[in-house]
């Protein structure tokens, strides 16, 4: 399959998707398959909102280069969706969520998780402008409600939309950027901004609510980061999925602040 007659010979990897001339442009159909065949060896690598490429192209959704490769695909969303739940599940009956997302992308992590946590709510902010419309766009017709907002995610410490009474549940996933050598792994104290401040600004200004962070890490983490967020947390788990190749997985540490599962 070739992506289009004027891309021929371009390898459709994470160099060019993240770094080279497609990274701000919207890709064709057969431009996303063709990065799923280059550098997965599968045309429907990048499933969103439990659909194919083929599926949620034909809906009228559209992504950027740099989101086919920074976004969480639907088997590693659902699986993140499940441990969420699973912890989750332990705080009393009839317990309420709101869900947040303070880097939203393609909300797709959001969205499963959404699918699996009951009496869930969604809460998300993009930065970036291009991304966001997209996005704003994109979820605008799924089965979950999400609240899509521009803006930093400092902005959530302003939210009114979070209510006292409510338990929250939050994806922490800011920009890896140098962040990751895939030599010696992912840095959690080098993300953009350091998920170390992000666990602390939220749990600061929720400290009454029973919080449950999901921080999504690589296979390979720097030993002394992981320590340092771990002794942030009240408990942790860390999880590594298998659903790509040795080397190449990603995970979350799940982790609770204010109670203990």
């Amino acid at each position: 399959m070739s992506a289009s007659s004027g891309n021929q010979g371009l390898v459709y990897d994470r160099a060019l998707l993240l770094h080279g001339s497609k990274r701000n442009e919207i890709l064709t159909l057969a431009e996303v398959q063709q990065y799923g065949i280059d550098s997965f060896a599968d045309p429907h690598y990048i499933r969103l909102y439990g659909m194919t490429p083929s599926e949620w192209y034909a809906r009228g959704i559209r992504i950027l280069g740099r989101t086919a490769v920074e976004c969480t695909r639907d088997p590693l969303g659902d699986r993140i969706g499940r441990d969420v739940a699973s912890v989750a599940i332990l705080l009393p009956a009839h317990t309420t969520f709101t869900v947040i997302d303070p880097f939203a992308g393609s909300c797709n992590t959001l969205y499963w998780i959404l699918r699996h946590v009951p009496r869930s709510t969604g809460i998300a902010y993009e930065l970036d402008r291009q991304v966001y419309d997209l996005t704003k766009h994109n979820i605008r017709g799924l089965d979950r409600t999400i609240s899509l907002t521009h803006g930093d995610y400092e902005l959530l410490m302003q939210d009114p939309h979070i209510q006292a009474d409510r338990a929250i549940i939050a994806f922490v996933a800011p920009p890896w950027g140098t962040a990751l050598d895939e030599t010696v792994g992912l840095d959690l104290r080098r993300t953009t901004p350091p998920i170390t401040d992000i666990i602390q600004g939220i749990g600061r200004k929720y400290s009454g609510h029973e919080i449950l962070f999901a921080t999504q890490v690589y296979e390979k983490v720097n030993p002394a980061s992981l320590e340092e967020l771990q002794a942030m947390l009240d408990w942790s788990e860390l999880r590594v999925y298998d659903l790509n190749a040795a080397g190449r997985n990603h995970g979350i540490l799940l982790g609770t602040r204010g109670w203990n599962p």
